[in-house]
């Protein structure tokens, strides 16, 4: 005997889906949306190397234990875009956009962070 399940829903039930459902949405949408970052800081073995501004096209190239690593600004966004270590993982990142967004180059100290206008809640470790 096969039941037609939607027949033992009431009309509550369907209100309450669908209220659920609005709600998920609405906390996926905070919970995934970062602002805009503004700066990037540019780390080397633990060490604030710089801090530039996003809006400002700029190339640095900090010195690590293996050689230099290049990092690349420019409209509103920064990237890794050359370092000697073997498996270019920090490369493969690609262009960072949002604040909270981090390319880390672990055999050659070098890591690169944006940040926003607004401090954020958490951080990747309590996150």
């Amino acid at each position: 005997m096969v039941i037609d399940t939607w027949r033992l829903l009431k009309w509550g039930d369907v209100v309450c889906v669908m209220v659920l459902g609005l709600l998920w949405a609405m906390l996926t949408y905070w919970t995934w949306t970062q602002p805009r970052a503004t700066r990037v800081r540019i780390y080397q073995d633990g060490k604030v190397y710089a801090e530039l501004d996003l809006m400002a096209a700029n190339i640095l190239h900090v010195t690590g234990p293996l050689g230099d690593t290049v990092v690349e600004v420019a409209a509103g966004k920064a990237r890794i875009a050359h370092d000697p270590s073997p498996r270019q993982y920090c490369v493969k990142a690609g262009w960072l956009t949002q604040a909270g967004q981090s390319a880390i180059c672990l055999p050659n100290r070098t890591s690169i962070e944006l940040i926003g206008n607004q401090p954020r809640s958490y951080d990747s470790l309590s996150y």
